[in-house]
């Protein structure tokens, strides 16, 4: 379980086929004696599991496969060597939830289709896949490749975030581009409400 609130940018340093699978290797802030082996690390917005770790001019690095069917409903696949992630470590009893619950399962893959300067802030129009549009409202949350975002509007199957400077300096939203693909998770709530609704 995580919040959506990034700790750290990571970098893969390699990456390595393994059959259909993807072992990334990846250095990050994190001091490798606190990256616990089997942890769970949420690498832009997808769970995986620590498998290897050591130390790295940054701090240090881990280790992760990626299987086949995670490579193919997300945007890992098409990542490798000096492409960057937005990561953030599980959720501890007693931290502070500052952004929303985030389970690091992704829902579906969006595309940035228009950026617009806001004051300091950027604003971002994503076009989310259509299963997942009934579930993203106005006003409500939503994890865009792992970072906790308010959602401002929704139009059809599109959708605005604003992305403050300093979300912008410590994510990966610092390159963001039109075209982009980001990996999209809605709101916790949003689904149980829904499942409710169908029930009914």
């Amino acid at each position: 379980m995580f919040t959506g609130i990034i700790t750290s940018m990571g970098e893969i340093t390699a990456t390595e086929r393994r059959g259909d699978d993807l072992r990334l290797t990846v250095a990050c802030d994190y001091r490798p004696e606190t990256i616990a082996i089997g942890a769970s690390i949420a690498c832009s917005g997808v769970c995986l599991t620590a498998t290897a770790r050591g130390p790295h001019a940054r701090g240090g690095w881990f280790t992760a496969d990626v299987s086949a069917e995670t490579l193919s409903k997300t945007t890992l696949g098409g990542l490798g060597t000096g492409d960057h992630l937005n990561l953030e470590r599980a959720l501890k009893v007693g931290d502070e939830l500052g952004g929303h619950i985030v389970s690091g399962h992704v829902d579906g893959v969006g595309e940035i289709v228009a950026l617009t300067p806001d004051g300091e802030s950027l604003r971002a129009t994503v076009s989310a896949p259509a299963p997942i549009v009934r579930f993203i409202a106005a006003k409500g949350s939503v994890a865009m490749d792992g970072a906790s975002l308010t959602v401002n509007e929704v139009d059809g199957a599109n959708f605005g975030v604003n992305l403050i400077p300093h979300t912008r300096a410590v994510t990966t939203f610092g390159a963001l581009e039109i075209g982009a693909k980001v990996n999209l998770e809605i709101d916790v709530l949003a689904r149980y409400v829904a499942r409710l609704a169908e029930a009914a």
